[in-house]
């Protein structure tokens, strides 16, 4: 087989953040444990944020992260593009910039050329050129399947942190990108079909997206990956305290996702997260629409607790209620 005809999403069981563990499953493991202690552990495995946050001094903060998947794309340099976006994701979730990266590679040698493995670390060395991120070296692995990802120091200002709960009634809910990312890639490897406006959308920096937030106050965000927007809302609800009304109409998606999910089109890892996060949730409408808000995405957008300007209003924070989530 040559290296042009080789379809590396082909090579994995899942692909992208819809591999992940679903929520149920990780937060009974995680549940077992106990909380690592200390006054300058800003952010821990409590509420399950984006990152970890160590207070340096009065104006730094460290933010750690680590974040790797299986084949998302075909195309190995795009891949590797798309896997350090999202990890550097993280970082930008937390209101950090990140620093310093190291690469994370598992690799079924036997089965897929070696040099495919350095065109997915070409793509990640571009991505943190690009977010001005140190990257030096990293870890690799002989694996089945092939993986790649990065994992991250950032820096923060400890007062100035986006973090999963500090939500508050009566603020504004903003998604700062579209949704259908789990559809689309489910419809890729199923088809080998490019959708290029999806990979423009994974591979785009949320560092733009979190300057714009921090820049217009706003204290609390996540960003949406591989739980969805419901998921990633249903956490942040309950990390705050609060509810939330979510308005399906307003909520973006990519133009070929509706067609694609009639289709049939849907990662597994959508339908888990919708199952998980349904006793949640209170709503009248289709379940269709639930799936698509479910969806699981790679290298999402953030949802900011606040209106950030250039980015569409999906919904509100409310006072907590007997859902944690009202769907319109």
């Amino acid at each position: 087989m040559t290296t042009h005809a080789l379809r590396l999403t082909q090579f994995a069981s899942g692909g992208g953040c819809a591999c992940k563990v679903p929520p149920g499953e990780l937060e009974r493991v995680l549940g077992g444990l106990t909380p690592a202690a200390g006054a300058d552990l800003l952010v821990g495995v409590e509420n399950g944020d984006d990152g970890a946050v160590v207070r340096l001094d009065g104006s730094r903060a460290v933010v750690l992260t680590a974040d790797f998947f299986t084949p998302v794309v075909d195309d190995a340099y795009d891949w590797g593009r798309i896997a350090a976006a999202n990890a550097l994701s993280d970082v930008y979730a937390m209101g950090g910039d990140p620093l310093v990266a190291v690469n994370l590679l598992a690799w079924p040698r036997d089965r897929i050329p070696f040099e495919l493995a350095a065109e997915v670390l070409r793509g990640g060395a571009d991505v943190a050129v690009l977010a001005g991120c140190h990257l030096a070296g990293g870890h690799t692995i002989d694996d089945p399947e092939p993986k790649y990802g990065l994992a991250v120091t950032g820096i923060a200002d400890p007062a100035r942190l986006l973090r999963n709960d500090a939500g508050s009634p009566g603020v504004p809910l903003t998604l700062t990108k579209p949704l259908g990312l789990g559809v689309l890639n489910n419809r890729h490897k199923a088809t080998g079909e490019v959708f290029p406006d999806a990979v423009d959308v994974m591979t785009t920096l949320n560092r733009d997206a979190s300057r714009a937030a921090l820049a217009a106050g706003a204290v609390c965000a996540t960003d949406v990956t591989g739980f969805g927007l419901l998921g990633h809302l249903h956490k942040l609800c309950r990390a705050s305290g609060v509810s939330a009304v979510v308005d399906s109409a307003a909520v973006p998606y990519l133009d070929p996702v509706r067609a694609s999910y009639a289709a049939g089109y849907v990662p597994g890892g959508s339908r888990r997260n919708l199952e998980w996060v349904r006793p949640h949730v209170d709503t009248a409408v289709p379940e269709d629409e639930l799936v698509l808000l479910a969806d699981a995405q790679t290298s999402g957008g953030l949802l900011v607790a606040g209106e950030v300007p250039g980015y569409p209003v999906i919904g509100e924070l409310v006072p907590a209620g007997d859902a944690s989530i009202v769907v319109r």
